[in-house]
């Protein structure tokens, strides 16, 4: 559209200026309201209806005029040949009319109109125009002869063609509403229409698959060019509702990883206090326990009272649970590079259970590893082996050594809306008391599952897990026994 104007059909089409736009007042208002087909049928009804009585007066005052002129002809020349009529001549002229003779009582005949034909003989008389009979006397004849024109044959001729030009006109009309109605309408103008109010129902239930008006169905008419077009529109919709869809996602995507980056960020503020405590911690206590240890041992070499022996020994035990802890206290806060690879999380698991198989009791224990040997996940293996270690010595040292089971499996899963790898380690040992599980991962905090440890076991493999952007979560099993699960960003190589 340019300046008001716009090209209808094909672009080579003359442009049409439209006019200014009037809005809907009364009669046109109630007009307007109606459906499409009924409003079509009134104007082509009209419009129907007014040719037809055009062309029907127009035909028929064409004939009148053709057939007076015709009529007028024949009555002149019936009246000429009538007035040429002799006693006894040829009547040849006159045999297609009636011609009779009679008594002026016969043809009730005024007396001045016996008195002219007597008196003027050969002469013929007429009442008036519009009269059939036109009346003569012959000389030597003492009777009136009567012709009749015509007129009677031309007024029924006239009558006849009224009634046949209004019966082909008529029959040319309802053809014509029919055929209009019934085909040309429903094919180019209610279908299309129908196709469109289908489509935008279907766009307004969200039925993507049914709200574009198939291009069989299209016409290349005016009616055609809308429909393309509010196709091409509602395409454009779903694109950018299609885009929209996408950024809201990686909006939340995003959100996602800002909320997991500040849950991680959180927790590595925590875990780096915690180490720096942790490290300032173990170098006070390194250097006495260092001397004390060395110092009960000598005692211990030089010493031969059993009983003296006895509490040294007990004094070993202890300094020696003290290093122990201060030796947990420094891989605690020891920060180390992440190189990042992928790794095989079933020869993860079996590598560190090799080394937690040092145990004597790993040799009465049940392990069954079945994790697929397609599972990958990224991360670094010596950091991450050093959290399987921890997760498998806890649940051997929980397990009952008679029958004590410990199993490891994963499965698929999503992390902050990426794929990831979820490994179970299970056993069958007497769970997580309740009352610890909230504190689980705090250091220092021991259970059933590190009775026997320093209390950091759990608390550096969470940290070790986090860093890797992963999630490590503890509970009881419903058989019973203890269930820690670590999920880990899925690698490309799986």
């Amino acid at each position: 559209m340019d300046n008001g104007e716009i090209r209808l059909g094909t672009p080579s089409a003359l442009p049409i200026r439209l006019a200014t736009p009037r809005p809907l007042r009364g009669v046109g208002r109630r007009f307007g309201d109606l459906n499409v087909r009924p409003k079509l049928m009134v104007l082509h009804n009209a419009f129907f209806l007014v040719l037809t009585v055009a062309v029907y007066i127009s035909v028929v005052e064409f004939s009148v005029r053709r057939l007076q002129e015709a009529a007028q002809r024949e009555v002149t020349l019936v009246k000429n040949a009538f007035s040429a009529l002799t006693l006894g001549g040829d009547e040849t002229e006159l045999r297609p009319y009636e011609l009779r003779t009679g008594t002026p009582g016969e043809f009730g005949l005024p007396e001045d109109a016996v008195r002219f034909l007597f008196a003027y003989p050969g002469r013929t008389w007429q009442k008036d125009p519009s009269s059939e009979h036109v009346f003569r006397v012959l000389e030597g004849s003492p009777r009136i002869f009567r012709v009749t024109l015509p007129l009677g044959f031309y007024s029924n001729l006239l009558a006849q063609l009224k009634l046949s030009v209004f019966a082909v006109l008529g029959t040319l009309y309802v053809a014509a509403i029919l055929l209009l109605e019934l085909v040309i309408m429903p094919l180019y103008v209610y279908q299309p229409l129908e196709q469109m109010l289908a489509a935008d129902a279907a766009t307004r239930r969200g039925e993507r698959a049914a709200e574009l008006v198939p291009e069989e169905f299209i016409p290349g008419d005016e009616i055609g060019e809308i429909m393309r077009s509010r196709n091409e529109t509602v395409r454009a919709l779903r694109r950018h509702e299609d885009e929209l869809e996408r950024a809201a996602a990686d909006l939340q995507r995003k959100n996602s990883e800002l909320e997991a980056a500040k849950r991680n960020l959180e927790s590595q503020d925590r875990l780096v206090s915690l180490g720096l405590l942790s490290a300032s911690v173990a170098h006070e206590m390194n250097t006495p326990l260092a001397v004390l240890h060395g110092s009960i041992e000598k005692l211990l070499e030089t010493t031969a009272d059993p009983a003296a022996r006895s509490r040294l020994e007990r004094m070993i035990r202890v300094t020696s649970r003290l290093r122990k802890i201060s030796e947990g206290l420094l891989g605690f806060s020891r920060v180390r590079d992440q190189q990042m690879s992928p790794v095989n999380a079933r020869a993860l698991v079996d590598e560190a259970w090799q080394l937690v198989a040092i145990d004597d009791k790993s040799k009465r224990i049940r392990f069954l590893n079945s994790i697929p040997a397609a599972a990958w996940v990224n991360g670094n293996a010596d950091r991450l082996i050093q959290v399987f270690v921890n997760l498998l010595r806890n649940a051997l040292l929980a397990v009952p050594a008679d029958c004590g089971e410990i199993r490891a499996a994963s499965q698929r899963s999503v992390l902050d809306g990426r794929p990831a790898l979820a490994i179970r380690i299970e056993d069958n040992g007497p769970g997580i008391p309740p009352e610890v599980l909230p504190e689980i991962f705090d250091a220092f905090v021991t259970s059933r599952l590190d009775a026997k440890g320093t209390g950091l076991g759990l608390t550096v493999a969470h940290g070790i897990v986090t860093q890797h952007g992963g999630v490590l979560t503890a509970a009881n099993g419903q058989a019973g026994g203890a269930l820690l699960e670590v999920t880990l960003p899925a690698a490309d190589k799986e």
